[in-house]
């Protein structure tokens, strides 16, 4: 068995998010309509047939975070903080902006905390949502994460991403169809 060869095509940020609302720290609600149209291929895709938009909720950030985060522009990061602002933080790409025009890292289950990676919003002074960081991970929009906050971020963190674990289905599903089941 051998997987697809690569289509070379990526998926960016900007193709995942740009059609949900912009929202600043605190903002959003569980549940809201569609403000912009979607504006790729990708986004229509999983937009699909959803009316409401569930899970578009951006974590309130603390006054020092936002003050830090107000620092870095667009496709920079922490080296860009004087020394009194930078954390003690293990982790790579912390208070690190996303590339809108770049494909994202792997989003974990920490993606709300921006010390924990590189889960910032390419503009916006926040950490990503969980439905902008469900896009990212090809989820459909009519896939609604439910319980707390900090479990819907482990359902999404955790996951397989749903358009991989298909590609991954329909070679297995190939190859034994094709009696290609070699131990």
């Amino acid at each position: 068995p051998s997987l697809p060869s690569s289509l070379n095509e990526k998926v960016t940020i900007w193709d995942a998010i740009s059609d949900l609302a912009f929202l600043e720290s605190g903002e959003g609600d569980e549940v809201q309509e569609y403000r912009y149209a979607p504006q790729s291929e990708y986004e229509k895709k999983l937009r699909g047939h959803a009316n409401l938009l569930y899970n578009h909720k951006a974590t309130k950030h603390s006054p020092l975070s936002l003050k830090r985060l107000r620092m870095i522009p667009p496709n920079a990061g922490k080296e860009v903080l004087p020394k009194e602002h930078l954390t003690k933080s293990i982790y790579s790409g912390t208070w690190t902006r996303m590339k809108k025009d770049d494909i994202s890292v792997t989003i974990t289950t920490r993606f709300d905390t921006p010390s924990s990676g590189k889960f910032t919003h390419p503009f916006l002074n926040r950490a990503i949502t969980v439905r902008e960081a469900a896009r990212i991970q090809s989820f459909p929009d009519e896939f609604i994460f439910i319980g707390s906050k900090s479990s819907q971020m482990r359902q999404v963190g955790n996951a397989v991403p749903p358009l991989l674990a298909s590609a991954i289905a329909r070679v297995i599903k190939n190859d034994i169809m094709e009696g290609n089941t070699d131990e």
